[in-house]
């Protein structure tokens, strides 16, 4: 008996690391496709696989959110400040905005929203949306770029997306490097460290 319950809890344990082994192994081979182009906040082509120098923090929201959306952006904010202290954001950081929702989330409501939030629209912060002349396409693409990173979502009928609550690190070949909480599980000075780890 006990050779059995030793040999079951063999397999379970096995099982558990083979998943996290998977896990790390997808996330570490996870790449943005370089040929999808999107629309920015002031409406102008922006392409995953144009070469750039800057490593660049990943968040997906939608701009009706209630809660998690919201809170990481303002915690992606006071990170800016920190980023901005050092020397590094803009010329070695990026962030970048990608909604979820670009049937309502149009370039104007995505310029809105930065305003809500005090944030600067100098460039180094990008929203993303569809090009609403083909949102059903532009759903697509942004839908690829989302499951690169297995972010999930779905929309219930009711316009609040269920969505996974993760935000990404990736380097200047949008490779991934690192993924963090969304809400108020996003520490902002462990995001910093990782950040800061990378130069």
């Amino acid at each position: 008996m006990k050779k059995i319950y030793l040999i079951s809890s063999l397999i379970v344990l096995i099982g558990i690391v083979s998943g996290i082994s998977f896990f790390l192994i997808r996330d570490a081979s996870a790449q943005i496709p370089k040929d999808i182009t999107l629309v920015t906040q002031d409406e102008e082509k922006y392409t995953f696989g144009e070469d750039t120098d800057t490593i660049k923090l990943v968040e997906f929201i939608y701009t009706h959110c209630p809660d998690i959306c919201p809170t990481t952006t303002q915690k992606m904010n006071l990170l800016r400040t920190d980023l901005i202290k050092e020397g590094v954001y803009g010329e070695k950081v990026q962030f970048v905005t990608i909604t979820i929702d670009p049937y309502r989330d149009t370039p104007e409501v995505l310029q809105k929203y930065m305003y809500n939030f005090g944030l600067e629209n100098d460039g180094n912060w990008i929203f993303l949306t569809g090009d609403q002349d083909k949102i059903k396409e532009e759903q697509l693409k942004i839908k690829q770029v989302a499951d690169t990173f297995k972010f999930q979502y779905r929309d219930p009928g009711n316009g609040f997306y269920v969505h996974s609550t993760f935000t990404y690190l990736i380097d200047e070949h949008n490779k991934f490097i690192k993924k963090f909480p969304m809400g108020e599980d996003f520490n902002k000075d462990k995001v910093f460290e990782a950040i800061m780890d990378e130069f």
